[in-house]
């Protein structure tokens, strides 16, 4: 049979369990607006007697109260999972897009400005040559015009390898930004796991592990997976960066500029075995784009610009000027970054086929390079067109992996993020639970002051 006091206990325990269920619901409505906040729930059991009733023990079989077994947090592993993946995938996207974006700036094409007008205004050049073989001003402006194709050529190379070291450097921020989160990682999941070893809620402490693998998932496309002790593992390509409270680190190697990129190609790698880190994210996409976007454009940048060089100079030096010397090469360098005009006396440029004559060939055939198949116009053509196909693929793609990453988001607010009206109703209800609990001390109260101080009186 239970005590007359049993029931204090009874009540005792609801008062802690109500007053603990408000705990946790103020402490979801303050973090409201946190970011990577989880919110949590209560969860509470009954309690009972004796579990396994003894030979002489006797129970009347009514529960002694409530307990809180424990406070729940409301993630779900499966979509937070998903969500680094995609938030990989949209980052990598979103840095190749940019990337995209900031070469079509360097070429500004179409503009009025932009290499493809000046090749035309330079051809155009030249058939007034051939038009005027005897004006020096023609001569002059051809000249002129042809240094403005070099300056142009000049320009884009040194836009593509301005793009590359700012790339280059944002790096070296980027490694020291995942060694850094990678090491406050390794640092909660020591804290949890001794916590948990202990007993002690460590909600919090998961949420802001959960937000530092979602940023190294956006930098590097790292993967988790959580241990049964509370630990958690991070991964970048198939390889492990955080162990518990063990972490590796990575380092970023290579060229520091772009004309050394095919020499010592710029690589994540990790600092304690010097092998290929393979990483997604933001760092993976900025990799590709120092080793191959770039590059491979200054190489095609280079071809035009050699072409150029040689068609011109093919035919040049088969001409004679008009103080009749045989002409010499026009263009001088080997590539978009070294080529220069080489003829700055209008004298010397070479127009025509034979000494003494004004039949003005040389001028004519080299105008009419501009609209040849093999010519450099047709092949910037073909690299603008290329570029301009390329860029707007990888602008869709990006575009349609935020709405996927959206949408992930979205679920993981539904499940995880606090919804004030329903942490308001659990308010009232908590208060409700509380008053009524303490309601309850109050009645069992009198009756023992009834029992105690009042029973065996009558009478006397």
């Amino acid at each position: 049979m239970g005590s007359s006091f049993g029931g204090i206990n009874t009540a005792l325990t609801s008062l802690y369990a109500q007053r603990r269920g408000l705990d946790v619901t103020g402490q979801n409505i303050a973090n409201a607006n946190t970011e990577g906040y989880t919110r949590q729930r209560v969860v509470m059991q009954a309690q009972v007697g004796a579990v396994v009733p003894s030979m002489w023990a006797k129970t009347d079989g009514i529960g002694t109260g409530v307990a809180v077994s424990a406070v729940q947090r409301l993630r779900d592993e499966y979509l937070e999972s998903r969500g680094r993946a995609e938030h990989g995938t949209s980052a990598y996207l979103a840095s190749q897009s940019a990337s995209y974006a900031s070469i079509e700036d360097a070429f500004a094409e179409p503009s009025d400005t932009a290499l493809a007008a000046q090749l035309q205004d330079m051809w155009g050049g030249w058939s007034d040559v051939a038009n005027n073989p005897q004006l020096t001003a023609s001569r002059s402006a051809l000249i002129q015009q042809s240094a403005i194709v070099a300056d142009q050529l000049n320009g884009a190379h040194d836009a593509l390898a301005r793009q590359w070291s700012q790339s280059r450097n944002s790096m070296d921020v980027y490694v020291d930004e995942v060694n850094v989160t990678a090491g406050s990682i390794a640092q909660l999941n020591s804290s949890i796991i001794q916590a948990n070893a202990s007993g002690v809620t460590v909600n919090e402490l998961e949420d802001r592990r959960d937000l530092l693998a979602m940023r190294l998932s956006e930098l590097t496309g790292a993967t988790a997976a959580k241990r049964p002790n509370g630990g958690m593992d991070v991964f970048i390509g198939g390889s492990t960066l955080v162990t518990g409270a063990v972490t590796r680190k990575v380092e970023y190697t290579g060229a520091a500029r772009l004309a050394d990129q095919a020499a010592a190609p710029v690589a994540l790698t990790w600092k304690d075995s010097g092998t290929p880190a393979e990483a997604g994210g933001t760092v993976g996409a900025m990799t590709n784009t120092m080793t191959r976007i770039i590059p491979d454009l200054a190489a095609d940048l280079d071809s035009i610009a050699q072409n150029l060089i040689g068609q011109v100079n093919a035919l040049h030096s088969q001409g004679y000027s008009a103080d009749g010397d045989t002409g010499a090469a026009f263009f001088g360098g080997n590539s978009a970054g070294t080529i220069k005009v080489l003829i700055t006396d209008p004298d010397k440029v070479a127009v025509s086929g034979a000494p003494g004559t004004r039949d003005s060939s040389v001028a004519e055939a080299i105008a009419d390079i501009g609209d040849r198949a093999d010519g450099p116009d047709r092949e910037y053509q073909e690299l603008i067109g290329q570029l301009g196909v390329v860029s707007q693929g990888s602008v869709r793609r990006a575009e349609i992996q935020g709405v996927v990453a959206a949408q992930i988001d979205a679920a993981r607010e539904g499940q995880s993020g606090v919804n004030l009206d329903e942490e308001m109703t659990n308010l009232l209800t908590f208060q409700r639970g509380y008053e009524a609990a303490s309601r309850v001390l109050t009645t069992i109260d009198s009756m023992l002051d009834q029992l105690i101080n009042r029973t065996g009186l009558v009478g006397r």
